[in-house]
C-alpha cells in the first residue's frame, strides 16, 4: 500500500500541472484590470460602477495591480465587474513537488551521512565511497517515505 503521505504528494502534483502551462504568461506592464478595461473600450466611470466605487478607486486599484500590491480580494472584484474569474495558483519551481521533496531529502541524507562518515574517519573507521553512496540513497528514501519536517530546515 501506497505511504498516504506520498499519496496525496503525488496527487496535489496532478492538481498544479494544470498550472504548469500558465507559468510562462505574463502579467502586462500595467496589470490585467487595465489591459483588460481598455482592450474592451470600457472607461474607469464604467467598472468603477460596475463595482460600486469611483473612477478614482478603480484607478488606484489598477496602480496597486502594476505595483504588486493589490489584494486577491480586489482582484477577484474587478474580475467579477469585468465579466471574468480569477485563476490563483501555485506552480513548483522544480518541474513536480516530488521532485522537490527528493531534492530536498536527497541534500539532507547526504548532509548527515557525510557528516556521520567524517566522524567515523576520526576515528579510523571510514567507509568506502559506495557504501556512503548508497546510505545517502537509502536514507533519502526514508525521509522522503515519512515526508521528514527535517528536510524544509
Amino acid at each position: 500500500m501506497r505511504n498516504q503521505k506520498l499519496l496525496l504528494l503525488e496527487q496535489l502534483d496532478r492538481k498544479l500541472s494544470q498550472y504548469k502551462k500558465l507559468e510562462h504568461v505574463n502579467v502586462p506592464d500595467k496589470g490585467w484590470i487595465y489591459t483588460i478595461r481598455k482592450t474592451l473600450n470600457m472607461t474607469l466611470e464604467q467598472l468603477g460602477f460596475r463595482m460600486g466605487m469611483s473612477r478614482q478607486g478603480v484607478k488606484k486599484m489598477e496602480d496597486r495591480e502594476s505595483n504588486g500590491a493589490i489584494t486577491l480580494k480586489s482582484l477577484k472584484e474587478a474580475a467579477n465587474a469585468l465579466d471574468m474569474k480569477v485563476v490563483y495558483g501555485f506552480i513548483p519551481k522544480h518541474s513536480t513537488l516530488d521532485q522537490m521533496v527528493d531534492q530536498r531529502a536527497y541534500a539532507l541524507a547526504r548532509k548527515i551521512v557525510l557528516r556521520t562518515n567524517h566522524n567515523m574517519k576520526l576515528e579510523n573507521q571510514g567507509n568506502s565511497n559506495e557504501r556512503i553512496t548508497r546510505a545517502i540513497d537509502e536514507m533519502a528514501i526514508e525521509l522522503k517515505k515519512s515526508m521528514h519536517k527535517s528536510i524544509w530546515e
